[in-house]
């Protein structure tokens, strides 16, 4: 999985904006056990479906005429990268360590929109709808995501199986096999659901890791 030089500039190009300190070097991952860090540019693969968490600047036509996100079955699209976050208001600074049960915010790499959801219909099932929402002066507690760990790991890892569920709504990160006709032709839907189901679960995949910032 590495990505090697295209990584490097990928990450030198996000002119990513945490106040302490200049950046530490960037890696690619290249193997199981990378800790994953805020200020880490990754894309989310589905277990069940292997397909990546996408969105590019195209509105559903229905529900809140926000920007769409679905499943990408490639892995090779720049649209299916994440810069991690922190929510508002902490003293989480890039490169440290993220624990279960944190609050976190994934931000679209292209876009700069933040993956938000809320009570409205998703497009194919009726789930709750998720999509990309504000910009890097406007969020809100709807792009609030819990990290929940599956397992006994404490810390946010690369070969650990995670549920992301939704702060104002409860529901959990969720993909299955429907997929669009129209909008985004064979890619698949991307929605919440409130029970804790197998197709909740997502694994970090490609991506550009920040290592861990020691402690001073």
């Amino acid at each position: 999985m590495a990505i090697g030089f295209f990584g490097l500039a990928l990450f030198l190009f996000l002119g990513l904006d945490f106040d302490e300190g200049s950046p530490s070097p960037a890696y690619a991952a290249s193997s199981d056990g990378v800790e994953i860090t805020y200020g880490t540019v990754l894309k989310l693969m589905h277990e069940k479906t292997k397909f990546r968490l996408h969105s590019h600047d195209v509105p559903y036509g229905s529900g809140s005429g926000q920007q769409s996100v679905t499943g990408f079955s490639g892995a090779d699209d720049a649209n299916s990268y994440w810069i991690v976050r922190p929510s508002p208001g902490t003293s989480a600074k890039q490169g440290d360590p993220i624990k279960s049960g944190t609050i976190i915010r994934l931000q679209h790499m292209r876009t700069r929109k933040w993956l938000h959801s809320h009570l409205h219909a998703s497009p194919i099932t009726g789930n709750l709808e998720v999509s990309c929402f504000g910009g890097e002066t406007e969020s809100d507690t709807g792009d609030y995501w819990r990290l929940m760990i599956e397992g006994s790991g404490k810390t946010w890892r690369q070969e650990q199986r995670i549920r992301l569920q939704h702060v104002d709504t409860s529901g959990y990160l969720h993909s299955h096999d429907k997929k669009y006709q129209h909008i985004a032709g064979g890619q698949q839907e991307v929605c919440g659901v409130r029970e804790k189901r197998p197709d909740n679960i997502w694994l970090a995949a490609e991506g550009v890791y920040l290592p861990v910032t020691e402690s001073k």
